[in-house]
């Protein structure tokens, strides 16, 4: 059986190769310092392979300042919560400090700087991009029509948002005991999911508003029937009539409720859940296939049609996907 965790530790002690490391894991950036003599390296972390989230403890041993200047094409949102030491995010004129009572968030789409002090030692969780908006959208039954936004600063001492990091604290510290239980896909999924959509509803964001009042949401039962058939059905031809005999009502009824609870057709469903299917085997088994055998696993036989859809969806490249996976592989186990 695979792992579905991987293990990586990595030491640097030149400026471009730290810097070379984390733009593999959280999408392009600029580091700088004053003092690159004194630069010590050093990140232990663990990847989720289902979703290519980062959990671990990461420290350079020097000021350095992280400049994301390429705002558009850094795709994770990465979340700092110092052991020691102490950092400073810049973003929008504002200057938010972060310290052991309070983590910090850099979000994609925005210029950002975070200026971290040679002490810091701190605990770092990096979600991509694609990952969080899919868990968005799980939660609101919908499609996003902005980016997410956080508030920058967050809590590590009382509310929801603490409870959070104690959270990811203890899944870090588990996973460096190393055990069975974390080789378990059906777990580590879960589990993965559940970090992600706990951050969604800890910390204050665009969307809390809306997410407050969507729990009573209920979607029909045919629809979940529909629903499911796809999902059972994904690597196989799916016609609208399959759908109407799974869900049990009229194809008018069907489309209505497809646009009115996911804001899609049908098909457009299936398009999506599939590219999202691929994505995750690119993630989970891009290393002993290749890309094309993996998107005509799934149905798509127009293999340039299919890399413009992936790129709509998760604004990169299948291969760029493929790449950013075995960076974040490289010196692991």
């Amino acid at each position: 059986m695979s792992s579905h965790t991987r293990d990586i530790r990595i030491e640097r002690f030149d400026l471009e190769g730290a810097r070379s490391w984390m733009s593999g894991i959280c999408g392009p950036h600029r580091l700088e310092t004053a003092t690159p003599e004194r630069l010590r390296f050093h990140h232990s972390a663990n990847v989720f392979r289902s979703r290519a989230t980062t959990l671990g403890i990461i420290e350079y041993g020097t000021d350095v300042t992280i400049d994301i200047d390429d705002a558009e094409h850094f795709s994770s949102y990465s979340l700092s919560l110092p052991l020691r030491g102490e950092q400073e995010l810049s973003r929008g004129g504002e200057r938010l400090s972060s310290n052991p009572e309070q983590g910090v968030i850099i979000s994609p789409n925005e210029h950002q700087m975070l200026a971290i002090s040679g002490d810091c030692r701190k605990l770092q969780v990096v979600i991509t991009r694609a990952a969080m908006s899919e868990s968005l959208e799980g939660l609101l039954q919908r499609p996003i029509d902005a980016p997410l936004r956080f508030d920058s600063v967050m809590d590590a001492v009382d509310g929801a948002s603490a409870a959070w990091w104690r959270m990811a604290r203890y899944f870090i510290a588990e996973l460096a005991h190393g055990s069975e239980l974390y080789e378990q896909a059906a777990f580590t999924r879960d589990l993965e999911s559940s970090l992600i959509k706990g951050l969604i509803l800890a910390q204050p964001n665009n969307y809390s508003a809306e997410l407050r009042s969507v729990p009573g949401t209920k979607l029909p039962h045919y629809l979940v029937r529909a629903r499911q058939h796809i999902h059972e059905h994904a690597r196989e031809t799916v016609h609208l009539e399959d759908l109407e005999a799974a869900a049990g009502v009229s194809r008018f009824k069907l489309f209505d409720a497809f646009r009115k609870y996911l804001a899609l057709s049908p098909m457009a469903y299936l398009k999506k859940y599939r590219l999202g299917a691929v994505r995750q085997e690119i993630l989970e088994h891009g290393s002993t296939r290749t890309i094309s055998e993996i998107a005509l696993g799934w149905g798509f036989t127009h293999l340039g049609r299919f890399s413009a859809q992936y790129r709509e969806l998760f604004d990169e490249s299948p291969s760029q996907t493929l790449q950013r996976n075995d960076a974040r592989r490289m010196r692991g186990t």
